[in-house]
């Protein structure tokens, strides 16, 4: 493997349609910007890795049988992970493989915005990653806080942009992850 940097496609899965907060107003945009992402670093040699989240029970179960892509993203992953906490990068073996491969920097896709994704990107950052997070290439729902204010998935989405931002991660659009690609590898 010559490339230095790995795309990450975290909980993109079809448990989600399964959960009662999962809203489909945003899926056909985010789909295509994840898509375009994964054809982009196919083409590009960037080797992508598939993770997906699990739990003994429920939708997240790998008995329930929706721990599969969210459909119909097309995806030919090189690595395949399952993970049981927020970050990716705990008790899945991601990192090992990053390491044995060589990578140094990681691309962040995804399902939930401020959750996987967003704890994925500080927790490589903290260990030495550089992180370009594609905030375009991510998917959150609306939420409400504790005052009753309902926060929208735009909302969660520049927040998220706002505390990685310089300090976690560099935000980058999909094509901007991709053109940098071989000046990050050759470093």
């Amino acid at each position: 493997m010559s490339s230095k940097t790995a795309l990450l496609v975290i909980d993109v899965q079809e448990s989600f349609r399964h959960r009662p907060y999962f809203r489909d107003q945003e899926l056909p945009a985010y789909l295509a910007r994840q898509q375009a992402l994964i054809d982009g670093a196919k083409v590009a040699g960037i080797p992508i890795v598939q993770i997906f989240h699990v739990e003994d029970a429920g939708v997240f179960s790998e008995a329930s049988g929706f721990v599969t892509a969210l459909a119909p993203l097309r995806i030919e992953p090189d690595a395949v992970f399952r993970k049981r906490r927020h970050s990716a990068l705990i008790g899945s073996g991601l990192d090992v493989w990053l390491t044995a491969n060589g990578i140094r920097r990681v691309i962040v896709s995804g399902i939930r915005t401020e959750q996987c994704c967003e704890t994925t990107a500080r927790h490589a950052s903290d260990l030495g990653y550089a992180v370009d997070y594609v905030g375009e290439a991510t998917l959150t729902f609306p939420m409400t806080d504790a005052t009753g204010r309902e926060w929208s998935a735009a909302e969660i989405r520049a927040r998220t942009e706002l505390v990685l931002a310089g300090r976690f991660a560099r935000i980058v659009s999909v094509a901007q992850a991709l053109a940098d690609e071989p000046e990050q590898a050759a470093a």
